[in-house]
């Protein structure tokens, strides 16, 4: 099994990048989130997946651990191939894809190409359970931020979540304030979107 590699990104293309380590270059399927941390003729490191099936052997290379480990919960989802799972983290962090399923937020995923609502509802029912808690960095959790910190129960971590799927502190405060403070991060959350019309 090949862990990561480590070496010269050589050439990229869309969904696909070549890393030369030794003298060989191993073409890994990625997504474009990862190819934006890279840039050819620097040294990189890609954590790697590889998928062995009947007509094809494919290396997939993602840049963070992170990204790796939420590719391969994806892909464990029946009905979740290898190519959905890069398209979903092509326009989702692994930061998105946790927050829209704590959530229950499918309408999100499904901005990825070839990903439909069936499979999108799958991707967060299947989740859930694995992603109870909204967390960012390597286990840090959403702290503050944007909110005064006067009684807001759970709005300061509601606005730092909503504002990594892109939503400014002034769309959501109002809307937040407004909502139950014992709501768990998820229900706010989950209660903002829909009044967001998401």
């Amino acid at each position: 099994m090949i862990y990561s590699l480590k070496g010269t990104i050589t050439h990229t293309e869309q969904n696909m990048a070549v890393v030369e380590c030794g003298g060989v270059g191993y073409a890994c399927r990625t997504t474009l989130n990862t190819l934006r941390d890279i840039k050819v003729g620097a040294e990189a490191t890609l954590y790697t997946y590889m998928s062995v099936r009947e007509d094809a052997v494919e290396l997939f290379g993602f840049s963070t651990l992170k990204e790796l480990n939420t590719y391969k919960l994806l892909i464990n989802i029946n009905g979740v191939g290898p190519k959905a799972g890069i398209s979903i983290l092509s326009i989702l962090s692994p930061e998105q894809v946790s927050i829209s399923v704590a959530s229950g937020d499918w309408k999100t995923i499904t901005q990825a190409n070839g990903v439909g609502p069936k499979m999108a509802q799958r991707i967060v029912l299947e989740l859930k359970d694995k992603f109870k808690s909204l967390q960012v960095d390597d286990g840090e959790e959403f702290t503050g931020g944007g909110v005064a910190a006067a009684d807001t129960g759970n709005i300061p971590q509601a606005v730092q979540a909503l504002s990594v799927l892109g939503f400014s502190a002034a769309d959501v405060t109002p809307i937040l304030t407004k909502l139950d403070r014992n709501m768990s991060v998820e229900q706010m959350i989950g209660a903002t979107l829909k009044k967001l019309g998401r």
